[in-house]
């Protein structure tokens, strides 16, 4: 099964490529969903006056019929694609579960086993630093 994958960051909620431990990797992705209720457009994040994202905003709006959907109901009920490499076993695989975070050590984290080895393999959410705002991590 080959997963579909982003042709632009538009398309996504959650964008991440990481390296895990020494030799692992994992790049997830989060696909947006279409309006529960017009079943149109997708949900987006609201926008302001000037058209700019409002990045923080607690729901996610329907730009079509303006229904609004509080963020983390809308989040928990998509699903994250993962293409990654065991740290482990250096098995390469794909995965779909569901997009949500647990906290796990006092960090939002998503995580998934690998198909060979069954291993805890962790995409944690990455906390800005104060110093640098490079966050690597699109949460759009």
């Amino acid at each position: 099964m080959a997963l579909k994958k982003p042709e632009s960051m538009d398309e996504c909620v959650y964008f991440t490529q990481r390296s895990i431990g020494e030799s692992g990797f994992a790049m997830a992705w989060v696909f947006r969903q279409p309006c529960p209720q017009c079943k149109k457009s997708p949900m987006g994040k609201p926008k302001d006056k000037k058209g700019k994202v409002m990045i923080r905003a607690k729901e996610y709006k329907c730009p079509n019929c303006g229904n609004t959907v509080e963020k983390k109901e809308y989040e928990e009920s998509l699903t994250a694609s993962i293409e990654y490499t065991c740290p482990g076993c250096k098995f390469s695989g794909e995965k779909e579960i569901p997009f949500k975070r647990k906290k796990i050590e006092g960090t939002e984290t998503l995580r998934f086993q690998c198909d060979k080895c069954k291993a805890n393999i962790d995409i944690t959410k990455k906390m800005k630093d104060k110093k640098n705002k490079d966050s690597g991590d699109a949460d759009l």
